[in-house]
């Protein structure tokens, strides 16, 4: 059973449970100040808070949205946009935020192409569990990215096929992780999107 521990992020402008096992990476190395990285202490997965400029047209919807979480989604992955499978895209709701705060949750795999010269290291694939917060009145869209590298040896193989909807253990906490974000994260202060 994971335990989490409320988390103050970017001065303590914004506040999230988070898995007690996930450690501050900029206690190790620099992180831009527009991100906010947590590595999990026992294995590889990471969730990363970034702040960004908001993409797109002005207001909301689906169509609007949608291209936005496609826009984040290719900044995200780079030039590798065709080795990644978008599997579900789905409203959601943060307890915590002003009511109809257009939210949305993005699960996606990208898997690397092949590499005779990679280290063991080299993920099978690496689901992505892409969350985005859009704040229109302040210009800014909020990404909520958690990373779950499949390492060969690190996950059962025979667990995930997410073709028929079976996750395997690291997904599923992710998405768990998820959860509680979407019922713990709050602004404290709206002015930090003053700042960034």
């Amino acid at each position: 059973m994971t335990t989490f521990r409320s988390t103050p992020l970017f001065g303590g402008a914004l506040i999230v449970d988070l898995p007690s096992s996930f450690a501050d990476v900029s206690t190790i190395r620099q992180v831009p100040d527009n991100q906010e990285v947590y590595l999990d202490k026992d294995g590889f997965t990471s969730i990363i808070f970034d702040i960004t400029e908001r993409v797109g047209l002005p207001g909301s919807g689906p169509a609007t949205d949608g291209a936005a979480l496609t826009t984040h989604l290719e900044d995200i992955v780079a030039s590798d946009i065709d080795t990644v499978k978008v599997w579900s895209t789905s409203n959601t709701m943060y307890s915590k935020l002003p009511e109809g705060t257009p939210a949305y949750t993005l699960i996606a795999t990208q898997t690397p192409p092949p590499d005779p010269a990679a280290r063991d290291l080299t993920p099978d694939f690496t689901a992505i569990v892409l969350n985005l917060i859009r704040l229109e009145k302040e210009s800014t869209d909020i990404l909520i990215t958690i990373n779950v590298p499949h390492i060969k040896g690190e996950y059962s193989e025979e667990e995930v096929d997410l073709q028929v909807g079976k996750q395997g253990k690291l997904i599923s906490d992710a998405v768990d992780y998820a959860a509680r974000i979407w019922e713990t994260f709050k602004i404290k202060d709206w002015g930090l999107f003053n700042e960034v």
